[in-house]
């Protein structure tokens, strides 16, 4: 593996000041210092994006599906919403898991469907900027038995 896809979907880029009751203190920069340090232990390139438009999301998952890279998915909303998210993972065969700051079970009722779930390799959920941090340990994990 030479890299992992960290890719970030609406309002993600508003962490440490939205709703921080929820979502915590941590910035999306805070996040991507802590995988950013723990690639670099493992010789792993960090591609770390987010994007408000659910189009991009679509091309960086066929984008890493097509270099065989693993994904870590926090789609935000479009997780409940998006069928081209869905399709877009199976499609590319992409390796996916599925991250959410805040455990999206203990919320509302909406939140409990996942369009990605389905297509994910696993979900990680409700433990904050430490979710992230669990998806790559898995990521290693899955990518350290395939050797």
């Amino acid at each position: 593996m030479s890299a992992v896809h960290v890719l970030n979907g609406p309002n993600l880029n508003l962490l440490g000041r939205r709703e921080p009751a929820i979502y915590g203190t941590a910035t999306l920069d805070d996040i991507r210092a802590m995988l950013e340090t723990r690639c670099a232990a493992r010789g792993v390139s960090l591609v770390f994006r987010q994007s408000n438009h659910e189009g991009d999301l679509v091309d960086w998952i066929q984008e890493a599906g097509g270099a065989g890279a693993p994904v870590i998915l926090n789609a935000g909303a479009l997780t409940h919403t998006s069928i081209a998210l869905h399709d877009a993972i199976k499609g590319a065969e992409a390796c996916v898991v599925e991250v959410h700051l805040s455990n999206v079970h203990a919320r509302e009722s909406f939140r409990s469907r996942s369009f990605i779930s389905p297509v994910a390799r696993g979900v990680i959920a409700g433990f904050g900027p430490l979710s992230y941090v669990l998806a790559l340990e898995a990521v290693f994990e899955n990518e350290l038995r395939k050797s």
